[in-house]
């Protein structure tokens, strides 16, 4: 049967099935829903027919750990991945429907925050492309994050509902749960010359998989992201309900359930903290065991697992992978504790993402014994041997051995665990693996310098260019063909037409075309109009101090002060925007959303003033919103701390859409620079030896307010206020400090600086010709940061693992 007809055939069924109804009568979210369940079924069959391949063929397996994958809407990525998107429109048009309508009818999946859950979300989509075998792990998130409302400023947390659109992606197996134990007691049982752990008033939480499969573009593979949810065994107490207590007759399955509701709870307090540790044992204990259980189904023994199997950890969230494998080993398999450690440390390997102390996760020593009472005796004694290691090593040196330790001064290091017991250690850019053997892992490193490698985050081009830019990537296919698509390091061909007028003349068009769609878009949801012919200068990532949108804030102070001297000034007019969520128990990150959104309402009171400065806080930031903004964004902001950022995946999608970067030499910005040139970016601000020297000799951060004009009176005006609120707590928090440290983040240090730059940025962007060039320039530079890169580094260098085709491909 032709492709429009069979696909047609297959809607009809799904509407009439599931929700009988013709075309004629069908909602736009019926239509949507039958439509992603023939997308599902296509990519079902191809899992089928893959995973039989693999076993046929005995290839070894990835699977991917980690507690978010930011995946964003589904069904446009699976059709154009499918290369079906033609014939979609056509049927869907025939039937009087719009596939961009059915598009926007797809809730986020509500599966991540930030960087490293879209990092997973990429590398799972590549993984899929180049036909590698692979599996991720998560949890089925009832809430996601959260939903932000900003009402007068103040960002509110609303449940973020996204399973009554998403969940018909997801495919339940009722034939994979697994039992997950919390708290009791346990202890040990000799019967037949083997030791039996035995587990006393422990609680049992059932977990049950639910499998959404990820498309590749034009490939055989189709990856797998199991989702973990949460249901307690046994937990309906009918007796109670019949006495009328009805509450505490589901007391027990609403606990449960309570660990999958939402992303990330709040831990600023000891429930939300046993809550996350709960959450990261319960999707590592679920995972293991699917992982033992489908190798043992198709190989029938563990002695070839380090061949077959790779496990990796995506931070250190799913660290207890590392002790529970050895539980499962050691209790289950009867192992022997140096057989099943020789097993864990070859199959495991590790990604550090982040250089914060507080980022680096650590448990409470009590809190970890009384809910994982097994694990915490695993990893009692995995610490101690690693201290008789490091004894040998450093010899009478307790203080660098309890600083390299699993366990000490009562704390759990998830950090130091993931190092000690993995193969292999990257970090996520050059700078931030150098970081890694220089500072935070020094220890480690001269212990086992051989685990710690690089590889460089990367971005699924296909999704943020290919079908967020449609335009420019129809322009690409013009000038250098499509096999950039696949190849994406023949976006290098692009450079060529650097100097071609009439391309540099297209890339502008696009451009603008991209910034009125992006106008339009905002002005439909929100009723705020923003200019298209503005320059369009935007941070957009999670609200962190180290990412200092406080330094941005500054300049459009600044900007803003000038308009006021003289609201005549010719400057090209200019549009701020953000996007951006602050964890909800991040004061300080709250705060800065408050301030940008009280600069944008008094700049709004000044009429002519807003005709050439605007500041727009997107709300609710989120990945279909990002697909909308990368392509008309004319101004990349990456203006971390030098050293603080680990890389960055923001910045490579700006890119790749032809913004241009202002930015530190911090994080991939370093990698970024090489690629495309000094001339095609604009650095700014301390290099990372420079802070360094700078905290070292002392920071006074009131010497850089006293001694620059300028400066003073950015900072003074928010003494002053905006729109009639004082923000006296920022100017304490730069000028006075909290507990003896002003400026944490070196806003004022790199002030000047900064302020520099973007004066040049302003006069560049007038001169046209050489702005496209730059934007050219930017593109053609960006094949490096695509995820398929940085996924062929992990497959040879790290995971070992092969691409799996039939013969025919």
């Amino acid at each position: 049967m032709e492709t429009n007809a069979l696909i047609k055939q297959n809607i009809l069924i799904k509407l009439s099935r599931f929700f009988g109804v013709s075309p004629e009568e069908a909602t736009r979210e019926q239509m949507y829903k039958a439509c992603a369940m023939t997308v599902r079924d296509i990519l079902s069959e191809k899992r089928n027919d893959y995973k039989k391949l693999v076993n046929k063929k005995g290839g070894k397996r990835v699977y991917y750990m980690s507690m978010e994958f930011l995946l964003g809407r589904s069904l446009k990525t699976n059709i154009c991945n499918l290369g079906l998107e033609k014939q979609y429109f056509e049927v869907l048009n025939e039937m009087g429907f719009s596939l961009n309508d059915l598009y926007e009818q797809e809730p986020d999946a509500g599966l991540g925050n930030g960087g490293l859950g879209r990092l997973a979300a990429c590398f799972l989509d590549s993984l899929s492309s180049l036909n590698y075998p692979a599996t991720g792990f998560s949890i089925l998130y009832e809430y996601g994050l959260f939903k932000q409302k900003l009402v007068d400023g103040l960002q509110v947390e609303l449940p973020d509902v996204w399973l009554p659109g998403g969940e018909v992606w997801l495919v339940p197996r009722t034939d994979r749960t697994f039992k997950v134990r919390f708290g009791g007691k346990v202890r040990e049982q000799w019967k037949d010359s083997r030791c039996e752990i035995i587990y006393e008033d422990a609680e049992e939480i059932e977990a049950c998989a639910n499998d959404l499969m990820i498309s590749g573009a034009d490939s055989e593979a189709v990856s797998l992201l199991r989702l973990w949810k949460a249901r307690d065994i046994g937990g309906f107490d009918m007796s109670l309900f019949t006495q009328g207590q009805y509450i505490k007759a589901v007391e027990k399955s609403t606990s449960a359930e309570a660990i999958c509701k939402v992303l990330y709870p709040s831990d600023n307090h000891v429930e939300g903290k046993m809550l996350r540790l709960t959450q990261q044992y319960f999707l590592v204990s679920a995972s293991c065991q699917s992982i033992i259980r489908d190798h043992m189904a198709v190989y029938g023994t563990l002695d070839n697992l380090a061949e077959k199997v790779a496990v990796h950890i995506n931070d250190t969230h799913p660290a207890l992978c590392i002790p529970e494998l050895m539980r499962i080993f050691l209790d289950d398999y009867c192992f022997s504790w140096e057989k099943a450690w020789e097993l864990v440390t070859k199959i495991t390997t590790y990604t550090n993402h982040t250089v914060m102390p507080e980022a680096l996760e650590t448990w409470n020593e009590d809190l970890f014994r009384l809910q994982l009472p097994r694990i915490y005796n695993i990893l009692c004694e995995i610490n101690r041997r690693f201290c008789d290691e490091a004894w040998n090593k450093f010899p009478g040196n307790w203080d660098k051995i309890s600083s390299m330790a699993i366990i000490a001064y009562n704390q759990i290091r998830m950090a130091n665990l993931s190092v000690i017991a993995s193969h292999t250690v990257n970090g996520v850019s050059a700078l931030h693996s150098d970081i890694l053997k220089t500072s935070c892992f020094k220890d480690l490193y001269r212990m086992y310098p051989e685990k710690f490698i690089n590889v460089t985050n990367g971005i699924a081009h296909r999704r943020w260019l290919c079908y967020s830019n449609p335009s420019l990537s129809a322009l690409l296919d013009e000038c250098i063909g499509d096999g950039y698509k696949k190849n994406p390091s023949e976006l290098r061909k692009f450079e060529k037409f650097a100097d071609d007028k009439n391309v540099l003349e297209s890339l502008e068009r696009i451009k603008h075309a991209n910034k009125v769609a992006f106008s339009d878009l905002v002005f439909k949801k929100t009723g705020v109009k923003i200019n298209p012919d503005s320059v369009f200068d935007v941070q957009a990532k999670r609200l962190h101090e180290y990412k200092r949108q406080l330094l941005n804030a500054m300049r459009i102070v600044d900007v803003y002060c000038a308009l006021k001297d003289n609201p005549d000034l010719d400057i090209k007019p200019q549009t701020f925007m953000f996007g951006a969520k602050a964890a909800p128990g991040y004061d300080m990150a709250k705060q800065i959303i408050k301030l940008i959104c009280a600069i944008s309402a008094d700049i709004n009171k000044n009429p002519k003033i807003a005709e050439k400065l605007q500041v727009v806080f997107l709300e609710n930031y989120c990945v279909s919103l990002a697909e909308s903004l990368m392509p008309a964004a004319d101004i990349s902001e990456q203006i971390s701390l030098a050293g603080k950022e680990a890389s960055g995946t923001g910045n490579m999608k700006f890119m790749i859409n032809g913004a241009i970067t202002v930015g530190t030499l911090d994080g991939a910005n370093v990698e970024m620079l090489q690629e495309c040139g000094k001339e095609n970016m604009f650095i700014f601000g301390l290099t990372t030896k420079e802070v360094e020297d700078l905290w070292n000799r002392g920071y006074n951060a009131a010497s850089f307010y006293h001694h620059n004009d300028r400066l003073k009176r950015v900072v003074d005006c928010f003494n002053h206020g905006f729109n009639g609120e004082s923000f006296s707590n920022i100017y304490d928090y730069l000028i006075v400090g909290r507990g003896g440290i002003s400026d944490p983040y070196m806003c004022l240090a790199d002030f000047d600086s900064y302020m520099h730059c973007k004066d040049e940025v302003a006069r560049t962007y007038l001169d046209r010709n050489k702005w496209n060039r730059m934007s050219l320039m930017n593109i053609a530079s960006a094949g490096k940061f695509a995820s398929d890169r940085s996924i062929e580094d992990y497959a040879k260098n790290i995971w070992h693992i092969t691409k799996i085709k039939s013969e025919k491909k």
